[in-house]
């Protein structure tokens, strides 16, 4: 018996050599030996849970139906945006993934402000264009056409200079009617000129201006004017249109030319039929703009062309601000020009605030205009708000919606400080703001965005500008090609969302609201890191109110749309802060799951920001103190855009595109002195180690082919 036990268990031994491991472990795993309950380690190994009891697949299916017969809503699974770390350990965490817009913000420091005299103007008198001996058909224009009866103060100090031959230098607040100071003596002028003008004689006039749309503005102006003077033929030449068909029109003959100075240059330079043999006229409204853009050698240029045809002539400068640029143009272009500036205090005049000053030339420089302060409109309401970087755009969204959806009549201009900003915000605001947010029981958004920059197609441009001057309420955001001596009607709030980088600019850019009279409102947001612009405004003669956050924040109590998921029916008051914060962030998330639902829209918002990276490096040095790249907190700035974290590949050279250009040009020098050393290493290696075989190879097959080459002849 113990023989044929050791006999079986030999050969069960002898089969186990000859079985593979893979048939051992199922041996063993069929005879029950080996259970994977637990690891050697003692931890527990997932395994998949148990198919439902039949009992339990009943209660199941009683509940569905109980879901069903009660009416509830059944929504959509949605993936969880929080990541495992993030997510709490009860369980309890809500769905939205909160961006912590308001942990870790720098503090907001208490505005010290100085309250200042502002330099102010009285824009309208009592005096009627009867008195000053225009043609009546043009008193009549003004009236019935244009809808004017009396003169602003600007126009009833130019008018009869103008119109007495004189060239003139003109400072006046934006919106005080400029545009008819010279249009209404000119056309005066060019109509009782003897003999008749012909369309055929080509320019009487020349008035150049810096933006398209604003010479768009100034033919619409001019024509109106001349439309008892059918002879006399306006015409406008700007970038963005087609000039074969300019040049047509330059064939046909235009008397009164408005035109943008680069297009000017290129038609002086390519067009043979324009010439300034009969010019009198040469007007530059918005003079400092012009040379901001960086037309000053198209001007020298131009100036250079009227010269070599007509000397005589009358010269006329126009802006809200007159800068040091202006005034060399001035020394330039004018002679022995009058000053006019229409604002209380200006020239240390002793007049008074309802007159306006006049002094012959020496009175005054265009320098000391700009430094006794600049003149906003008197109906003006200027404020202030002090935001973190990361609450930025929440901030702005919430203005917008508290200003134009819960009040009525409203009009808006947003500017920013370049073109991809605008697009960007331009394509978020439309898509989150302006949707329904697929609530279609709630009202539609009354809210309609516009955007203008100088990288938009002529066509497009026109359009947009067009469509923004008829409607009653709408949004613009835009860049500085707006800022400029644009009449835009029924304006009642004006946005900075990127503070300018000159006092200048400031000016114009509020100075699209409340023009002729009206009343109107300016908004400035700044970082705590910028508050000291305050200060720098104050010093200007311009005074600001401050505007808290959470009062901006508040009005999106008035939103369901950002009510989120509440248990029960509580209400919140408008001033619950918690509440505030709340909606903040579900709308704040709305933006970034927006910006993060594709690759593409991730992008536009990292170009974005990138670009207003570079804008705040441009800040010039009188400013850096207040502005300055690296007292940004890109993560924070990250969040403004929409983006959960700053991008990897952000650093200062996207901000500094010069230096990053020579950083690679310095890497690349450094890589081609590194490859000519390899070169160089591998022909003295080749040298040194060359047999000398393949020359002796050469030779012989040169001899070969010699030799053939007998043979055949």
């Amino acid at each position: 018996m113990g023989g044929g036990n050791h006999t079986s268990l030999g050969s069960f031994r002898h089969l186990l050599l000859n079985l593979s491991p893979c048939s051992i472990l199922f041996f063993f795993l069929k005879s029950g030996q080996i259970k994977f309950e637990c690891s050697q380690e003692g931890n527990p190994l997932k395994r998949k849970p148990a198919p439902p009891s039949p009992q339990t697949r009943r209660l199941q299916k009683k509940a569905k139906s109980g879901i069903k017969e009660a009416g509830l809503p059944k929504f959509p699974s949605q993936k969880p945006l929080t990541d495992a770390k993030d997510s709490d350990a009860s369980g309890n965490r809500p769905f939205v993934k909160t961006s912590c817009l308001f942990k870790n913000n720098p503090e907001i420091p208490d505005i010290q402000r100085t309250s200042v005299k502002q330099v102010q103007e009285k824009v309208f008198t009592s005096d009627s264009f009867d008195q000053l001996g225009l043609h009546p058909h043009l008193v009549s224009t003004l009236i019935s056409v244009l809808k004017i009866s009396s003169m602003t103060s600007v126009q009833k100090q130019t008018i009869p200079i103008l119109l007495q031959g004189k060239d003139a230098l003109v400072r006046s607040q934006t919106g005080s009617g400029k545009t008819l100071a010279y249009g209404i003596p000119l056309v005066q002028a060019l109509q009782r000129a003897e003999p008749k003008i012909k369309r055929g004689d080509g320019p009487y006039a020349l008035v150049l201006v810096p933006t398209r749309e604003l010479a768009l503005q100034s033919f619409e102006t001019v024509q109106k004017l001349l439309k008892p003077f059918t002879w006399i033929v306006p015409g406008v030449l700007m970038g963005g249109e087609k000039k074969k068909s300019e040049k047509a029109r330059l064939r046909k003959g235009i008397n009164i030319l408005i035109a943008t100075p680069g297009r000017l240059v290129d038609h002086i330079n390519s067009t043979k039929c324009i010439h300034f043999r009969h010019i009198q006229w040469l007007i530059l409204d918005e003079a400092d703009r012009i040379l901001d853009l960086g037309f000053e050698k198209a001007v020298t240029a131009i100036l250079n062309a009227i010269n070599a045809d007509s000397e005589k002539r009358q010269n006329v400068l126009l802006s809200a601000t007159l800068t040091e640029g202006v005034s060399r143009l001035a020394d330039i272009s004018l002679h022995d020009p009058v000053y006019i500036s229409i604002a209380e205090g200006s020239l240390g005049s002793n007049t008074s605030k309802a007159e306006a000053c006049a002094k012959e030339d020496g009175g005054v420089s265009a320098v000391s205009l700009e430094e006794r302060g600049f003149a906003v409109p008197e109906n003006l309401q200027q404020n202030v708000v002090v935001v973190p970087s990361k609450l930025r755009l929440v901030t702005l969204a919430a203005f917008i919606l508290g200003k134009l959806k819960f009040e009525k009549c409203n009009k808006m201009i947003v500017f920013f400080s370049s073109c991809e900003q605008v697009e960007f915000h331009h394509t978020l605001f439309h898509k989150v703001l302006a949707a329904d947010l697929e609530q279609p029981w709630l009202p539609p958004s009354p809210l309609t965005f516009a955007r203008l920059h100088g990288d938009m197609k002529q066509e497009e441009r026109t359009s947009v500008f067009q469509d923004f001057l008829q409607s009653k309420t709408s949004i613009l955001l835009c860049t500085d090609v707006a800022a400029r001596g644009l009449d835009l009607p029924q304006v009642t709030w004006i946005v900075q969302y990127n503070p300018p980088a000159s006092l200048a600019e400031y000016v114009h850019r509020v100075g699209r609201t409340a023009r002729i009279g009206s009343h109107g409102n300016s908004l400035l947001i700044l970082a705590p890191s910028e508050a000291e612009y305050v200060n720098f405004l104050a010093s200007c003669k311009i005074n600001v109110s401050e505007m808290k956050m959470e009062s901006v924040l508040s009005s999106l109590m008035k939103d369901d749309r950002f009510k989120g998921s509440q248990r029960g029916n509580k209400k919140f008051h408008s001033d619950d802060p918690q509440e505030v914060r709340r909606r903040a962030t579900i709308l704040q998330t709305e933006f970034e799951n927006y910006v993060h639902s594709n690759a593409e829209t991730v992008q536009r918002a990292k170009k974005a920001l990138q670009s207003f990276i570079r804008s705040y490096a441009t800040y010039p040095a009188s400013l850096k103190h207040i502005f300055h790249v690296k007292s940004l907190h890109l993560g924070h700035v990250a969040k403004s855009f929409g983006l959960r974290d700053a991008p990897k590949n952000l650093s200062a050279t996207s901000a500094f595109p010069k230096q990053a250009k020579n950083q690679k040009q310095k890497r690349r020098e450094f890589l081609l002195k590194k490859t000519r050393g390899k070169r160089r290493l591998a022909e003295i290696l080749q040298s040194e180690y060359s047999s000398g075989l393949d020359m002796v190879a050469s030779k012989v097959k040169r001899k070969k082919k010699l030799a053939s080459l007998e043979t055949e002849r």
